[in-house]
């Protein structure tokens, strides 16, 4: 295992075992950007070679030394039976402690940041220690399988037309809405069925909740319609753009990653 002290110019000095993940994927870095100052196989040189540079150098001295960090403690060790993979640590430390070990062997998988990030968003807390949370394998292995070797999901791209969209058009024209309408007033019309929408959520009632829904994807196709195009590819870019973000969910909203390490 090698460890590199590296330093960006006017920004800081650290070390890391993996520049190209830690300085460059993490911190957005391009190879010219930084400097590796040293290059050791000995944890403690690196360490306290990292803490003697930033003073001289006048950055801020890490509080922790690198040598005592948790990501250089031993990988924690996980119980893999045949339904289910535990791990020796509440669910309000999983995440830290998975991205700590990242690459890691979870049975013939090694860990990856999507694949940590998935887990920490499909983990459950163990019924008989809360000290320790656990995901199930087969939903594990097919969460694995769904991605390519390149990282993409491993499924057809396109978003076909549906019968329904072309209903919802045809309807649209007949009654005049495509062709004296506009799209402001569509997104008036949509307000109003978002409150309709909020009002059974607060009233908890489905028939509403249901109906509401509907009504704003007939509002959404109609305005798309006005606009020239059709809402199936509105729906392709928005599934583009998505289809491949790794996150967590938190407080019931679903976290870019990106947005979890601030």
């Amino acid at each position: 295992m090698m460890y590199k002290v590296y330093h960006i110019p006017g920004k800081k000095i650290g070390v890391t075992k993996d520049l190209k993940r830690r300085v460059e994927d993490q911190q957005g870095y391009s190879s010219d950007e930084y400097q590796v100052i040293l290059e050791t196989d000995n944890i403690n040189i690196a360490s306290d070679m990292e803490r003697l540079m930033q003073a001289e150098y006048g950055y801020p001295i890490d509080q922790t030394p690198y040598k005592n960090l948790n990501c250089n403690k031993p990988t924690m060790r996980i119980n893999i039976t045949e339904q289910t993979t535990t791990f020796p640590v509440p669910l309000n430390k999983l995440k830290g402690r998975l991205l700590d070990n990242i690459d890691m062997m979870i049975g013939d998988q090694q860990l990856s940041t999507r694949l940590a990030m998935w887990i920490v968003g499909n983990a459950v807390t163990s019924q008989f220690n809360e000290d320790r949370c656990y995901i199930y394998n087969k939903a594990m292995r097919n969460f694995i399988n769904s991605w390519d070797d390149d990282g993409y999901i491993k499924e057809p791209t396109k978003v076909e037309a549906t019968e329904i969209f072309e209903k919802i058009r045809k309807w649209a024209a007949l009654k005049g809405i495509l062709a004296s309408g506009n799209p402001e007033t569509q997104y008036m019309k949509l307000m109003e069925e978002a409150g309709e929408l909020a009002e059974g959520l607060l009233k908890k009632d489905d028939a509403e909740i249901h109906d509401a829904i509907g009504d704003m994807i007939v509002v959404l196709t109609n305005l798309a319609a006005l606009k020239g195009w059709n809402i199936e590819d509105c729906i392709q870019g928005a599934y583009d753009e998505i289809k491949n973000r790794v996150g967590v969910m938190e407080n019931g909203t679903f976290v870019k990653f990106n947005e979890t390490l601030s």
